[in-house]
Order: C-alpha cells, then structure tokens, then sequence
C-alpha cells in the first residue's frame, strides 16, 4: 500500500494487532460482495483476512437474488469439502485394507496350531468359560462363521456333539431364524434346541436382525485346551 493512501485509511483489528487498510480497498470489497461474491472469495481477490471482510460487510444489504447466490455457492463449497474428506478418508482405508492383505497373506492358514491360536482367542473374548463344553453366543454370522471354520479346522470335531440355540424375539419367525443360523454354522436343524424368546418390550425393531445364536459342542479336553492355550500365550506375551 503506498504512503499517500493512509491519508484516507481504515484501522481494522486483525488477530489482536492493527492493520491500517486504504478506503478504497473497503469500497472494493462492498462492490464485489454485492455482485454475490462469498466473504472466502473477497478475503482472497484483496488479500485481507476473512475475518476483516465480514466484519466490513456484516451490514452490506444484499438483494435476495445475490443472497440466494451466495447460499449455493456456500452449499456447493460444502459438498465439496465433504467430498473431498470422504475421498481422503477412502484413500486411508484402501491403505489400511491392503496392509491388512498384506499380514494376513504372511500367514499359513492351514497350520492347525495357528488355527488353534485364532480360536482360542476368539472363545476367550467371546466364549463361556464352563470348562465341560464350548460355549459361545453372538449375533454376528461373520464372527460365528469364522469360529465354525477355526473350531473344525483346529480339532477333529464329531459333528453330532454340536447343538445350537438361537435367541429371538416376539417379532421373528423362529423357522426362518432356524434355517438362517443352520446355514451359517453348518449344524443341521435336527441339532436345534428350544428357542430362548427374549422379552421385547415392542419399541424397537430392527429390521434384519437375525438375532443371535449359541454354539455349544460337548468334549471338556477341547475346552480345557483352548483355555490352556490362551493362558499360556498370555503369560509368554
């Protein structure tokens, strides 16, 4: 800014200091506000901080076409932000995701004792400790798929010691629940025993829930060994 200028000069407060700005620079914002330009753009175009332009044009009157201009094009500004963090966010789980191929592919799956490893840490965090048979509920088909293949894959299961359990509320129809748990556990339906009917209070459906199973298989050495398993590990680490 020339010395001349500060004849005709505002004092703005700027971040706690004090900036003097020419007239002209204020008037020049005015009119580019009033061609529906955003306090982004403005702040940009005569380099001052955002905050010295909407403390300049707080009381700028606008004609609702200008204002309907400026709305879209803050709408606009947002979708694209938004866009934007979802692709970064995206780019970070793809980055994520391969690293996980990456470990998973260093290990040999069809060794029976990491199997074991696996399973023993799953029936820690989610079994029943009894000690006589294996027990574990959960609602997730994922999380008992993955226990079925671990458990059958770790130890020469005999496939008439499994039974299973399904928890259900009012609003299901138990044979379809029956069905879908046999599917994904591979236990004929024969293995089924009595449904447990949760109470419901009839305020909340959730729509696809399945709701959950219990997994039990009776041989106390194969429980004993999951246990002894994932104690001994857990001293080691």
């Amino acid at each position: 800014m020339e010395a001349a200028d500060l004849t005709n000069s505002h004092n703005t407060i700027d971040n706690g200091y004090t900036i003097k700005y020419h007239s002209s620079i204020k008037t020049k914002a005015i009119k580019l506000r009033r061609l529906g330009f955003s306090l982004s753009e403005i702040s940009s175009q005569l380099k001052i901080s955002k905050s010295t332009a909407s403390l300049w044009l707080a009381s700028t009157p606008l004609s609702i076409p200008i204002l309907n201009n400026i709305r879209e094009k803050l709408t606009k500004g947002r979708i694209k932000g938004l866009q934007t963090l979802a692709f970064q966010q995206n780019k970070k789980v793809q980055a994520i995701n391969l690293e996980a191929i990456g470990t998973i592919s260093s290990l040999n799956l069809r060794d029976v004792k990491l199997c074991k490893v696996l399973c023993s840490l799953l029936y820690w965090g989610e079994g029943s400790k009894t000690g006589y048979r294996l027990s574990l509920i959960n609602s997730d088909p994922l999380m008992i798929c993955f226990y079925m293949k671990l458990l059958r894959k770790s130890f020469p299961t005999v496939e008439s010691k499994f039974r299973a359990l399904v928890h259900i509320h009012q609003y299901h129809d138990e044979t379809e629940i029956k069905k879908y748990w046999s599917n994904i556990t591979q236990i004929p339906l024969s293995q089924f025993t009595k449904s447990y009917l949760k109470p419901h209070t009839g305020k909340i459906i959730r729509p696809g829930y399945k709701g959950a199973v219990r997994i039990d298989y009776y041989d106390s050495r194969i429980a004993h060994e999951l246990i002894a398993i994932y104690n001994v590990l857990s001293q080691r680490l």
